[in-house]
C-alpha cells in the first residue's frame, strides 16, 4: 500500500517560514520524480516544485528563490522549505510521487498523492 503523508503546514505571518514534510511508504522515492503542488480557493492545481531521480530541481517562477525542494532517499522523505512567505502562497499543498519531469508540471503525470496540508499566510 503506497502512502504519502504531508505535515508541517500552518498559519504564519507574511515573511515567515515553514517546512513541509512528505513521508512515503510502500515504495522508494529515489527512482521517480516527486513534486509539490498547491491549490488555492477557486484556483487550478499548480505545480510548485519538482525533484527528479537525479536530484535536479525546478520551480514555478513565483516561488523561485524563496522555496527549496529536497529529499532524503534513506528516510524516504521529501521536503519543501518555504521562506519569505507571502499571502498569495496561501493554499492547500500536496505531495505527489511516481511522476515524471515535465514543465509545467501536469498533475495527471503523478500516480500517488497525499491528502494535503494547509498553508495560510496573513498580511
Amino acid at each position: 500500500q503506497v502512502q504519502l503523508v504531508e505535515s508541517g503546514g500552518g498559519a504564519v505571518q507574511a515573511g515567515g517560514s515553514l517546512r513541509l514534510v512528505c513521508t512515503a511508504s510502500g515504495y522508494s522515492i529515489s527512482s521517480y520524480s516527486m513534486g509539490w503542488f498547491r491549490q488555492g480557493p477557486g484556483k487550478e492545481r499548480e505545480g510548485v516544485a519538482v525533484c527528479d531521480s537525479h536530484g535536479s530541481t525546478a520551480y514555478v517562477g513565483s516561488v523561485n528563490g524563496r522555496f527549496t525542494i529536497s529529499k532524503d532517499n534513506l528516510k524516504n522523505t521529501l521536503y519543501l522549505h518555504m521562506n519569505s512567505l507571502k499571502p498569495e502562497d496561501t493554499a492547500m499543498y500536496y505531495c505527489a510521487a511516481d511522476g515524471i519531469m515535465r514543465w509545467p508540471l501536469v498533475p495527471s503525470d503523478f500516480n500517488y498523492w497525499g491528502q494535503g496540508t494547509q498553508v495560510t499566510v496573513s498580511s
